[in-house]
C-alpha cells in the first residue's frame, strides 16, 4: 500500500503537470475581470483558474470571486463551485470564451453552462470549477416585436418571458405558448421544451419558434431555422443545452387579448375527470388553456379557493369538506376582450354543462390576461415572506401515454401518495400531433399522452413527511412503478447518472442525439451538469 506521503507528492505532481499544461497551451489574457484569484470548489481537487486568458477585450467581464451564486439553483439539491461566471454584454463574449476553452482541447479540464434565471432543479446549469455564463447579463439585442404575414419577437435569450409578456402588452401581441411560471429565460425553456396548458393547442414553446443564433461548442455562431442550418436548429431545441448556447430567437405572437376566464371544477372519479380534459382539448380548442391538478386530504380546501375565485354555489361549497377525500380539479380558462363578455359567458355555460364536474363546485375568476398568466409569481412572494421559495425542490416530471394513465393513477394517487400537502400535483393531457418530432425533446410514443408533475417542496432539516428523504423515497418509488409496469413513461426535465440511463431514455433517438453532439460539440464543453456526455481529459 502507499504512503499518505507518496500519495501527496503524487497528487501535487498532477497539479503541477496540469497547471503547467494550461500556461503553455493558453495565450490569453482577459482585460476586463473581477479579480485574478480563483474561488475554489470543494469537489475539485485542485482549481484549474484563474485563466491566463487573453483575447480581443470583452465587452462583459469574467469574475473569479463571489462565484458562490451560480452554484445554487432552484433544486437546491447540487452546489458545484464553478471556477469564473462569465457576465456578457454581446455574443461575441460568449463565442470568445467557448472558443478559446474548445482551443485548449482535452488538456484542459474546463467546461461551460449557460446559466438563465437559475431554475434547474439539480445542477444541470452548473460547471463544477469551470465557466458558467449568466445569460440575463446578456443584453445585446433589443427586443423587437415584428408585425407582418408571420409576426415574431426577437428576443436575447438571456431574456425572461415575464418581460416579453410586459413589453408585448404595449403592442397588443404576445408569445401563443407559455409556461406556468414567467421568470424564466427564453434560452432555458426552449432547451427543455416549455410545456403548460396551452401545449394542447399551440404546442410546446419549442414548437412556436422561428428562428435561432446559437453559439456551438466550437465557438461558432450560427444562425439556424427549419430551412436554414436546420438540423442544428431541430437539435437545439429540447436539446438540454447540450449542442449549443441560444443567444438569440423568434419566437412566434399573436394579438392579446385583456381579460381572462379562469375556470376550477372539482371530480372525484378520476376517469371522469380525464374523459373531460380529453373532450376539452379535441372539441373545438374552444379553451386556451386546459390543466389540472390532484388533490389528496387537504383541509379547507374551497374556503382557500375564495381569496381569488366565487363560488357558483357559495353555500354548500362552504359546506364542502375535502380531507380524507381524493379529489381531482380541472383548471381551464378563456381568453377575451370586455365588450366579448355577454357572447362569452353563454357560450362557457354550454361547454360547462357538458361536463359531469361536482356541481357545486365550480368557481370562476375574471382576472386580466397579466394576472392569470403571472399567477405561479404570487405564489412565490407568499413563499418568499415565510422562507419557503429557497428550500429543496425534488422535483418529478413524467409524461405519461394515455393507455397507463389510469393504472399510474390506481397506484400512485391510490397507494403510494398518502397527501399532496408538499406541493401541487400537476395533471393534465397533451396532444402530440401538436409537437414537432424532429426536435431533441422525446416524449411517449402514443399521441396522446399525460404531463403529471410533482411540485414536492422540502422543509430544510426536517425528517418527516415533509422532509427531503421522505419525498425523494416517494420519487423513487414512483419510477419504480412506472419501470416494473412498463408503463413507457418518460421524463421531462430528466436527471440521470449515467449514460446508459440517458441511452435508455432518449430510446431510438440517442443516436440521432450523439451524432449531433460530436458535430457541435465535439469535446463535450457544454452542460456538464446533465451527466450525458464527459469531457475526456488528457494529461501531460
Amino acid at each position: 500500500m502507499k504512503s499518505p506521503a507518496h500519495s501527496l507528492l503524487m497528487n501535487n505532481d498532477m497539479i503541477i503537470r496540469f497547471l503547467m499544461t494550461l500556461l503553455l497551451t493558453t495565450n490569453l489574457y482577459i482585460n476586463n475581470y473581477c479579480s485574478n484569484t480563483p474561488s475554489v470548489s470543494p469537489q475539485s481537487e485542485f482549481s484549474i483558474l484563474p485563466l491566463p486568458l487573453n483575447s480581443p477585450s470583452l465587452d462583459g467581464h469574467l469574475c473569479f470571486e463571489n462565484t458562490h451564486h451560480a452554484a445554487n439553483d432552484f433544486g437546491n439539491r447540487y452546489h458545484f463551485l464553478p471556477a469564473a461566471v462569465l457576465y456578457p454584454k454581446s455574443v461575441r463574449d460568449i463565442s470568445s470564451i467557448v472558443k478559446k476553452v474548445y482551443e485548449m482541447g482535452t488538456t484542459s479540464a474546463l467546461t461551460i453552462a449557460a446559466r438563465g434565471h437559475g431554475h434547474s432543479l439539480e445542477g444541470q446549469a452548473q460547471a463544477s470549477q469551470g465557466v458558467v455564463i449568466n445569460m440575463e447579463s446578456l443584453q445585446e439585442h433589443k427586443m423587437f416585436f415584428h408585425i407582418g404575414e408571420l409576426p415574431y419577437v426577437d428576443v436575447s435569450g438571456g431574456e425572461l418571458w415575464i418581460n416579453i409578456l410586459q413589453e408585448g402588452l404595449k403592442h397588443g401581441l404576445a408569445p401563443k405558448s407559455w409556461t406556468d411560471y414567467l421568470h424564466l429565460t427564453v434560452g432555458g425553456t426552449l432547451s427543455n421544451a416549455g410545456i403548460s396548458g396551452q401545449a394542447f393547442r399551440h404546442g410546446p414553446q419549442i414548437n412556436n419558434v422561428y428562428e435561432l443564433e446559437v453559439v456551438t461548442g466550437t465557438g461558432d455562431i450560427v444562425t439556424c431555422t427549419k430551412k436554414h442550418n436546420a438540423d442544428l436548429f431541430y437539435s437545439v431545441l429540447g436539446g438540454l443545452g447540450q449542442f449549443g448556447i441560444i443567444t438569440r430567437a423568434k419566437i412566434f405572437i399573436e394579438q392579446t387579448p385583456r381579460r381572462v376566464k379562469w375556470i376550477r371544477l372539482l371530480y372525484s372519479d378520476f376517469s371522469t375527470f380525464c374523459k373531460d380534459q380529453e373532450h376539452l382539448i379535441s372539441s373545438e380548442n374552444y379553451f386556451e388553456y386546459v390543466e389540472g391538478f390532484v388533490i389528496i386530504n387537504r383541509t379547507g380546501l374551497l374556503n382557500n379557493w375564495r381569496s381569488t375565485f366565487s363560488p357558483q354555489d357559495p353555500l354548500q361549497a362552504s359546506q364542502f369538506h375535502s380531507e380524507g377525500k381524493t379529489l381531482y380539479c380541472l383548471e381551464i380558462a378563456k381568453y377575451f376582450n370586455p365588450e366579448e363578455i355577454g357572447t362569452i359567458n353563454q357560450r362557457i355555460d354550454g361547454f360547462l354543462k357538458e361536463l359531469k364536474y361536482i356541481r357545486f363546485t365550480l368557481f370562476i375568476s375574471d382576472v386580466s390576461y397579466v394576472e392569470f398568466l403571472d399567477r405561479v409569481h404570487v405564489s412565490e412572494m407568499k413563499l418568499r415572506e415565510i422562507g419557503m421559495w429557497e428550500v429543496p425542490h425534488p422535483w418529478l416530471n413524467l409524461l405519461i401515454p394515455k393507455s397507463s394513465i389510469n393504472e399510474f393513477a390506481q397506484e400512485v394517487f391510490g397507494n403510494i401518495l398518502a397527501d399532496t400537502s408538499n406541493g401541487p400535483v400537476l395533471i393534465y393531457p397533451v396532444d402530440k400531433s401538436r409537437w414537432d418530432n424532429e426536435t431533441s425533446m422525446v416524449t411517449p410514443q402514443e399521441d396522446l399522452f399525460y404531463l403529471v408533475a410533482f411540485l414536492s417542496s422540502a422543509v430544510p432539516h426536517s425528517t418527516g413527511s415533509d422532509g427531503l428523504e421522505h419525498i425523494l423515497t416517494q420519487n423513487r418509488r414512483i419510477l419504480d412503478f412506472c419501470d416494473s409496469a412498463r408503463l413507457g413513461v418518460k421524463q421531462y426535465l430528466p436527471h440521470y447518472n449515467t449514460q446508459e440511463e440517458w441511452k435508455a431514455h432518449f430510446g431510438t433517438k440517442w443516436e440521432i442525439f450523439k451524432r449531433r453532439k460530436y458535430t457541435y460539440d465535439p469535446l463535450a464543453l457544454l452542460s456538464p451538469g446533465q451527466k450525458i456526455f464527459q469531457k475526456e481529459i488528457t494529461y501531460v
